[in-house]
């Protein structure tokens, strides 16, 4: 193996640990009738992490991606909010890509 590489494997794995290290867990302070149940930011913020998060349910089932112990259409407004920011990276790839495509065909079809 080559330096790089392993410089590379060595940097996957920091970016994979710090990713996981974000997911949430169970909250076992949270009751039904508790006085501090999640609001917009903590829906938020879960809404972000919910690719990790999902990733880490796989293989532990303490973790949730859904607080439940929530006030309602503030926590899923953050929630959806921070989802759509998380994955919508992809869309944009593709808009980036779009521009570069339509130059090559212009080109390929001025030198025809």
């Amino acid at each position: 193996m080559t330096r790089q590489r392993v410089v590379r494997a060595a940097g996957v794995l920091v970016l994979v640990l710090a990713l996981a290290a974000c997911a949430a867990g169970p909250n076992t302070a949270a009751v039904a009738d508790a006085p501090h149940v999640a609001g917009f930011w903590l829906g938020l913020w879960h809404g972000a992490i919910s690719p990790i998060t999902f990733v880490v349910s796989l293989f532990n089932s303490g973790v949730n991606i859904y607080e439940i112990h929530n006030n309602g259409g503030w926590y899923n407004f953050g929630f959806m909010l921070g989802a759509s920011a998380a994955l919508s990276g992809a869309g944009r790839s593709s808009a980036a890509a779009g521009p570069r495509s339509s130059r090559r065909s212009t080109r390929r079809g001025s030198s025809d």
